[in-house]
């Protein structure tokens, strides 16, 4: 649905900060590789409403399910290439690393130099958000 560096943006629910404000419960696409993130543009145009009205109210926080109801979440993510709602954040990051390998492999045989690198920088940024997810989580498991 949306690309940002190359990689496939993801769909999910998160927080967007828009100037002083928090919007939290928000359908958004993000990128595991350069950390982009886009209000998914089914919704932007509530979105847009309701930070209009928090910011006028100099709301901090505001709840972007208290004010919208998205009642078909499975079909605004229809065209994602993946959602982390159903799956962990470790699963999301492996099927991007599996991807990027085909790719590099493609790359590879094509002889195409330039799209083998930015492959290899996609690898090794992945790489290193799974190892950081996989030791913030078993820390987390080792406090708990």
């Amino acid at each position: 649905m949306g690309f940002c560096c190359g990689a496939g943006m993801i769909g999910s629910i998160g927080t967007v900060r828009h100037y002083k404000t928090l919007v939290h419960n928000v359908p958004i696409m993000f990128c595991p590789v350069c950390d982009r993130i886009e209000v998914h543009p089914a919704i932007e145009g509530e979105y847009e409403i309701l930070i209009e009205y928090a910011q006028g109210d100099q709301a901090p926080e505001v709840d972007f399910a208290d004010f919208v109801s998205v009642d078909n979440i499975s079909e605004i993510f229809e065209n994602c290439t993946m959602t982390d709602e159903a799956g962990s954040f470790s699963e999301v990051l492996k099927q991007q690393i599996d991807i990027s390998l085909d790719l590099l492999g493609v790359a590879k045989e094509l002889e195409d130099h330039e799209w083998r690198e930015a492959l290899l920088t996609r690898l090794k940024r992945l790489s290193e958000r799974l190892k950081h997810y996989n030791r913030r989580k078993e820390m987390s498991k080792r406090s708990a």
